[in-house]
């Protein structure tokens, strides 16, 4: 059977909603029945995009982040948005431990961070930044079941 649904919600980009940006991705997902590995997976990378929103996006006034959650059949596909600065360099900014805030100890690790728990990532700097990042859920149900 085919399931195919979608969510999208715009906050305010201040740290408070980093969480709220985590939940409702965990919980939009919970009818694919993830695995508490990808439900992680999952949190870290949006928890990741939002974060670089709330940092970087925006930094002379406060501004939105908008998040849209697809689900067709069992792949999740997760859009983080915002109408900020965007990223002058983005092959750069991918490269881990870059950072355009090192005096604020950032670390520079979100675009790996996010590439490590997603299956893929692209990023596209055009009125703001778009992060859209993809998942298979129960990609590993063999290995689940304990049938190494």
């Amino acid at each position: 059977m085919n399931k195919s649904n979608f969510m999208e919600v715009t906050f305010k980009a201040i740290s408070e909603n980093e969480s709220f940006a985590r939940v409702c991705v965990a919980a939009f997902c919970v009818g694919l029945n993830p695995s508490l590995d990808e439900i992680g997976d999952i949190k870290t990378a949006v928890s990741e995009a939002v974060t670089n929103c709330i940092v970087h996006a925006y930094p002379k006034h406060s501004g939105i982040v908008m998040l849209r959650c697809e689900i067709d059949d069992n792949i999740v596909k997760i859009i983080v948005k915002d109408n900020g600065i965007g990223i002058k360099d983005i092959v750069k900014a991918r490269e881990p431990f870059y950072t355009t805030k090192p005096s604020e100890e950032r670390s520079g690790m979100g675009f790996a961070v996010m590439e490590s728990f997603m299956d893929s990532v692209e990023i596209e700097s055009k009125n703001g930044l778009t992060v859209t990042m993809t998942k298979k859920i129960g990609e590993n149900v063999y290995m689940q079941a304990g049938n190494a």
